[in-house]
């Protein structure tokens, strides 16, 4: 049972790092610093709650904050270039952002009198607020899995409003978005930001669930898994990228461990396959606008009805 719980938070977390990157890639931007904005989350609400003593439900949000204010610093001088060098300028982000925390030396005494923080690369262990606060694993997935879905509704409230619409506009044609007066700028730097603070939450949870966090944990793997899953899911539809994760974390990486590194070629196949045969992703327009409210392109009236309204 044990096995099952810690894999029902592994994709939670990693559905959670999904619809961060679902933000960005709205817009039609490819961004692999996710990772980077992870890991800031991880380390920020680790050190405030085994170094500062800070309660979870306040460091989480706060942990958010702190990615999200990042993600907007970044994402302001990032998003002037396009294509493959923004690929290339969010890798060398978050590539110096596991270097700090590689390097990173900051202890202090614990309520137990042992020291407690980042030791470099040695990692961050005692983060215990779990096991000292007596949550069960059950809790800790339920914890999970009732983010995944705040995170959720937030996102599909957004996928309806003005913010999803400019999104899709900027995502489809920046320059007839921009001729309409769209601003490409906030458009773009809004997603960067959303997605950085659920990354962030995402990366506090992980950080709180194994206990000990290290600059191996944030390499540019979980970035590339971060993209493919919004966009194996499909990007018209927020549950596809919980089946992505649920398909690759829960068959591809576990399923088929006794595969061993064959895996990660059966994962780049995966993407290519996608690409060619199903590029929209595993959830299409039908059940996509359902889970929109119904909101998809209309049917086109039949030709008699649009000539007896005309007459009228």
């Amino acid at each position: 049972m044990d096995f099952y719980l810690g894999l029902a938070q592994v994709i939670g977390v990693h559905t959670l790092l999904g619809l961060s990157a679902w933000c960005v890639l709205q817009t039609g931007q490819v961004s692999l610093a996710q990772g980077g904005f992870f890991a800031i989350g991880a380390y920020a609400s680790g050190m405030l709650t085994a170094m500062a003593g800070w309660p979870l439900w306040l460091a989480v949000p706060a942990a958010a904050m702190i990615s999200a204010l990042v993600a907007i610093a970044v994402g302001f001088p990032a998003l002037r270039v396009k294509g493959l060098m923004l690929v290339v300028a969010t890798t060398a982000f978050a590539e110096i952002v596991r270097l700090v925390f590689f390097n990173l030396t900051w202890r202090v005494p614990g309520p137990d009198g042992n020291l407690v923080g980042p030791d470099g690369s040695l990692g961050f262990g005692g983060i215990r607020y779990f096991p000292s606060n007596g949550w069960t694993s059950g809790e800790i997935v339920t914890l999970i899995w009732a983010l995944v879905a705040v995170v959720m509704l937030v996102l599909a409230w957004l996928d309806r409003s003005r913010v999803g619409t400019l999104w899709r506009a900027v995502g489809e044609d920046e320059v007839a978005a921009q001729s309409a007066g769209i601003n490409l700028t906030a458009a773009k730097v809004s997603a960067f930001g959303i997605g950085g603070a659920i990354a962030g939450i995402a990366g506090s949870v992980f950080a709180h669930y194994t206990t000990h966090i290290e600059h191996s944990n944030f390499t540019i793997l979980l970035a590339t898994f971060a993209i493919a899953y919004p966009i194996l899911g499909g990007l018209s539809s927020l549950l596809g990228t919980v089946l992505a994760v649920v398909f690759i974390q829960g068959f591809l990486i576990e399923g088929l461990r006794f595969l061993g590194d064959w895996r990660s070629l059966l994962f780049g196949a995966l993407i290519l396959l996608m690409m060619l045969v199903r590029p929209s992703g595993m959830i299409t327009s039908p059940l996509g606008r359902l889970l929109r409210g119904g909101r998809g392109p209309e049917a086109p009236a039949p030709r008699g009805a649009t000539e007896e309204k005309a007459h009228a």
